[in-house]
């Protein structure tokens, strides 16, 4: 039965994770920390590297899954262990939707050809429409909009 328990826990906080990051995304990082993202909604060629200041939140959302694993290990309460482990997992999922298959940073794998997929390069090609930090719209990655499902010309 503990297993199960610390199954569902880290599901939880994986699904919890795409709030957080719809969140953090829309009022964090389009908020008052909009100096570090701004880089990532410049368009390639006025970029200087490989890394952006956008990276940084890499470290951002690494502190409190770092926590929870020390946390969890150190404390009777076991259950943080598997809460640091689903925000692990969540950035795993994340850094390979994200910055590996929608921005291809890391040229692993070609464009798939599925409804979803198509739906999430719509709804985050639409978030990147806008180079400023006002008028953005799509904020989350793995929840998208029923409007991205439809072809672009029904969503415009």
């Amino acid at each position: 039965m503990t297993a199960i328990i610390y199954i569902l826990t880290t599901l939880a906080a994986i699904a919890g994770m795409e709030f957080v990051a719809w969140f953090a995304h829309k009022y964090i990082m389009h908020g008052w920390l909009w100096r570090w993202h701004e880089d990532h909604h410049k368009p390639h060629y006025e970029k200087h590297g490989f890394f952006e200041k956008n990276d940084l939140f890499f470290l951002v959302f690494a502190i409190p899954s770092m926590f929870c694993y020390i946390a969890g290990l150190a404390t009777p309460h076991r259950w943080l262990l598997f809460v640091g482990i689903g925000i692990s997992i969540y950035g795993l999922i994340y850094f390979l939707i994200h910055d590996v298959y929608i921005h291809r940073r890391f040229k692993w794998f070609r464009q798939l050809d599925g409804d979803y997929s198509r739906a999430i390069l719509r709804a985050h090609g639409a978030h990147h429409a806008k180079t400023t930090k006002e008028d953005c719209e799509s904020f989350g990655l793995l929840v998208v909009d029923p409007k991205y499902f439809k072809k672009r010309s029904a969503w415009k």
